[in-house]
């Protein structure tokens, strides 16, 4: 008996390999050859992304560029926008037909980009296929991104990226299942032949991540204390997330999360937590009758904007300040391994860095470049000046951590945002930091303007515009601290005696034309001189990386696009 039991399962077990065998389809295609991807995946118009066979020429390379996958399991989700559950329903298939064992994806097809780190991590997956263009526009004539997370959570590395790049050059077919769409509404698992889809709560591990690392009875007691707290969604993928631990974990009063619920074109608005974008809630925190504390997240939930009552927080100084106080969360109690920092993010974290003692790490744009050293144990918080700020709790910046983490010391500390602030500044200077962006610019005049300044590098050092005078200056490379790989050409850097300094870079970010980013920086150690304006701080600094670079000759711009 047990014998024909033997016999019936295998002869199960081959029919059902045959029935994939017919259900697998390998289509021809032809490579395009526009797929190279950026600081964080692959991203471009909606439009390029419906040309035929794009998005699945694109997914079978990440596939075609990975080894030891079979069986194994792969997340994947997105933050809601245009074309998100189409998309969703190819990488699915394609999975299957590739010999995926098991697929987790969120609920709608909805995960934000720090949720689909953490459940990589959760679940011990193999990857993830994240679906986002992140702070970017959404609709069917905008923006729409894919990229590949490795197994610890995080970006891919640039050996992985260049790998999918090389194939996606020479691609010419592709595998997927010939089988009816997944229900993305119902959770609970289906079967996609031999591959298991399960269709998991999009909110719930993190929310539980969160709690593990936040003191929320004091948060709690905070809020039902009165205080009030305001967090716009912008429309976009934090909604969900926020809707449930800020109000229903925390207490908050409905309607404190603004915009919650996620569109595939946020609404018509950009879901960019800046102070442009998000000039709304600026201008609520600026009343006199403003809430406490306000916040927002951008599209796909990594970014965060955080403003106090009377005071925008700059990311850099967000960043410094949660560095200073992280210990009074319960999940950092311990002390901070590390620090790591973008290269063109304020100086302030290397002061809180040095008065801890420990590590302070200088990376390229790209949250590709923290996760070995958080891997590796260097770092324990990280963050950009483009409003990205996490930790080791997942791979990824993680926008509603942040806001958690400043609730935390904000219900520790039992004093207002402005006056933790002003204390911070007064203890470790005051770094005045702006970004300058000019957006849309020629992408021959842009390329252009940062060639001239490579040219010009070598004559800088020792030169003097007015009352400055340049100490440095170079084209910044970061050499990794634990894989040892070189990455060369990431911003050009002026840095003047005393402290200020100039850089000038690309963003990879973009999905047409070009963005060039102009980030501006001045110490200034006197508390009596921490209340000007910060453009008139940065004034004659401006002025000189207009000289400098010839902005206005090169690029037609009077005037940058955006200022934060």
């Amino acid at each position: 008996m047990g014998q024909e039991r033997g016999t019936l399962r295998v002869a199960l077990f081959r029919s059902s390999r045959e029935r994939l065998r017919q259900m697998i389809k390998t289509v021809s295609t032809n490579p395009y050859g526009d797929q190279k991807p950026g600081t964080s995946g692959l991203r471009k118009k909606v439009p390029v992304f419906q040309q035929k066979n794009y998005a699945e020429n694109f997914i079978q390379a990440i596939f075609d560029s990975l080894e030891g996958f079979q069986g194994e399991t792969l997340v994947i989700g997105g933050d809601g926008r245009y074309y998100n559950r189409e998309v969703i329903q190819k990488a699915i298939k394609m999975a299957a037909a590739n010999g995926f064992g098991r697929v987790l994806v969120g609920r709608g097809g909805i995960l934000s980009t720090p949720a689909a780190s953490n459940v990589i991590r959760k679940y011990k997956a193999f990857g993830g296929i994240v679906l986002s263009a992140s702070h970017n526009p959404g609709g069917p004539t905008e923006d729409f991104g894919i990229k590949y997370n490795v197994g610890n959570g995080g970006p891919a590395p640039e050996k992985v990226t260049d790998a999918i790049f090389d194939r996606t050059r020479v691609i010419d077919s592709y595998k997927i299942a010939d089988v009816a769409d997944v229900n993305l509404d119902a959770e609970g698992s289906h079967q996609v032949e031999t591959m298991t889809v399960t269709v998991i709560d999009p909110v719930a591990d993190y929310a539980e991540l969160m709690e593990s690392l936040f003191d929320f009875a004091a948060i709690r007691k905070l809020i039902s204390g009165g205080f009030r707290v305001v967090f716009d969604a912008m429309s976009a993928v934090t909604g969900p997330y926020a809707k449930e631990i800020i109000e229903k974990r925390l207490g908050a009063p409905k309607g404190s999360v603004m915009n919650f619920i996620p569109l595939p074109d946020f609404g018509g608005h950009h879901p960019d937590p800046n102070l442009v974008h998000a000039r709304a809630l600026y201008e609520t925190m600026m009343a006199p009758d403003a809430p406490d504390f306000g916040a927002a997240s951008d599209g796909d939930g990594d970014r965060n904007l955080i403003i106090g009552k009377g005071i925008f927080v700059t990311p850099s100084d967000s960043l410094a300040i949660l560095a200073a106080n992280a210990h009074l969360a319960p999940g950092y109690a311990k002390g901070l391994a590390g620090i790591a920092r973008s290269m063109p993010t304020s100086g302030a974290a290397d002061r809180v860095a040095e008065k801890l003692g420990i590590g302070l790490y200088e990376t390229p744009t790209g949250w590709k470049f923290f996760g070995n050293l958080l891997d590796e144990g260097l770092a324990t918080i990280c963050g950009e000046e483009s409003a990205g700020t996490g930790s080791n709790h997942v791979r990824e910046k993680d926008g509603l951590w942040a806001v958690l983490l400043w609730l935390n010391i904000l219900a520790a500390r039992q004093e207002s945002a402005l006056d933790i602030v002003r204390q911070h500044w007064s203890t470790y200077g005051r770094n005045y930091y702006s970004r300058h962006d000019y957006e849309g610019v020629d992408s021959d005049a842009a390329n252009g303007l940062i060639a001239a300044l490579r040219d010009k590098l070598a004559g800088l050092p020792g030169k003097g515009f007015g009352p400055l005078t340049v100490e440095t200056a170079d084209d910044f490379s970061y050499n990794d601290p634990v894989d040892k790989s070189v990455s060369n050409n990431q911003g050009i850097r002026i840095l003047f005696k005393g402290g200020s300094r100039v850089v000038f870079r690309l963003s990879g970010t973009g999905t047409s034309g070009a963005t060039l980013r102009v980030y501006i920086e001045r110490f200034e150690p006197d508390p009596a001189g921490h209340d000007l304006d910060t453009q008139a701080a940065l004034a004659d600094l401006i002025a000189v990386a207009d000289n400098i670079a010839e902005i206005k000759t090169r690029t037609g711009r009077q005037e940058p696009s955006v200022i934060t």
